[in-house]
């Protein structure tokens, strides 16, 4: 788990929030190994696959709120296979998973594109 500047990380993730018409309300971020996440996805999901990346949206309508599972070892596997840093990768996944609080899907190709347009906004937004 690479250091990660809270202050500059919580200004970044409000700021994207408000880009989307949200204030940011309780954002709980869970760091996790591949199992953990494959026991959540299962177990709250049905689902039986690893993923770097689980959301559970408890927004109201103007306030983002959530928990999000991030499994590190995908996070690491993916910035390998992509050639890029680690905290890179780990900064996508972070507002990935406000992008999804926000409405953002990702379930077919065309919304898969847009989710990675506005990622690339938002990580442009990280200074």
């Amino acid at each position: 788990m690479p250091a990660l500047d809270e202050r500059l990380i919580n200004r970044w993730i409000r700021a994207v929030a408000a880009d989307y018409g949200f204030s940011l309300g309780t954002i709980h971020y869970i760091f996790c190994s591949d199992e953990r996440e494959l026991e959540v996805n299962r177990q709250f999901l049905g689902h039986d696959y690893y993923t770097d990346i689980i959301t559970f949206d408890y927004s109201t309508a103007s306030t983002l709120n959530g928990d999000i599972f991030i499994s590190l070892d995908t996070v690491r596997s993916n910035a390998e296979q992509l050639n890029i840093p680690f905290a890179d990768e780990l900064h996508r996944i972070l507002i990935h998973g406000i992008l999804h609080l926000t409405g953002q899907g990702d379930k077919d190709p065309v919304s898969k594109a847009q989710m990675t347009v506005k990622e690339n906004k938002a990580l442009a937004m990280l200074t």
